[in-house]
């Protein structure tokens, strides 16, 4: 499925997923042969798109779905861009535990919640060593980078509703607005209002 702005959802074939999308949106979507995954991928991802591919991929959205030479050429350069599309690390894996489940709704309801996995375990019925063990089995990551992960999910939808980077920044838990410009910089290659004005 395609997002509008700069980031592409990839899911393989038979794999169940979902995904949410803020702001004003146009969606393309685009299929492929359960046999032509240009990634490799096993689970659901979000790509770093190129404005050559997101052109190509609006190119091979419109117009008439025909089998040309030049829509196969299409093909063959809309492939090879994908190949070379980095993911993004937006996709926030959800529990399947209970214990672990009800954490997480806590922090998504609030990401800018401050308590320790210990005093949220506290809050759910849960020990901080079990919590721990369930972070890192059930969503392949620790507490902290689960959380970082959350609040970046939820930072980004913010500025396409027009929302300032120092509000963003408080409403997810950073302390500083600095902080956080730098933690997004990193996970995305570029600042908050830099990737909002992305087209």
């Amino acid at each position: 499925m395609v997002r509008p702005r700069h980031s592409r959802h990839l899911g393989p074939a038979g794999c169940v997923h979902a995904h949410r999308a803020y702001g004003r949106l146009e969606l393309h979507l685009l299929g492929l042969p359960a046999r032509t995954d240009p990634l490799g991928l096993h689970t659901p991802g979000v790509l770093s798109v190129s404005p050559l591919l997101r052109e190509l991929i609006l190119a091979w959205t419109r117009g008439p779905q025909v089998d040309s030479p030049e829509r196969r050429r299409l093909r063959a350069v809309g492939l090879d861009q994908l190949r070379a599309s980095p993911q993004q690390p937006v996709q926030l894996p959800s529990p399947a535990d209970p214990r672990l489940a009800a954490v997480c709704d806590l922090l998504h309801d609030d990401p800018a919640d401050p308590r320790t996995l210990s005093a949220l375990g506290v809050a759910v019925g849960a020990g901080e060593r079990t919590l721990t063990r369930l972070f890192r089995r059930e969503l392949g990551m620790t507490f902290p980078q689960w959380r970082t992960r959350l609040r970046l999910y939820h930072a980004l939808r913010m500025p396409a509703d027009d929302v300032p980077v120092t509000t963003v920044a408080h409403r997810c838990g950073w302390s500083s607005t600095s902080a956080f410009i730098e933690v997004f910089r990193r996970a995305f290659g570029c600042t908050p209002c830099a990737h909002a004005r992305r087209p």
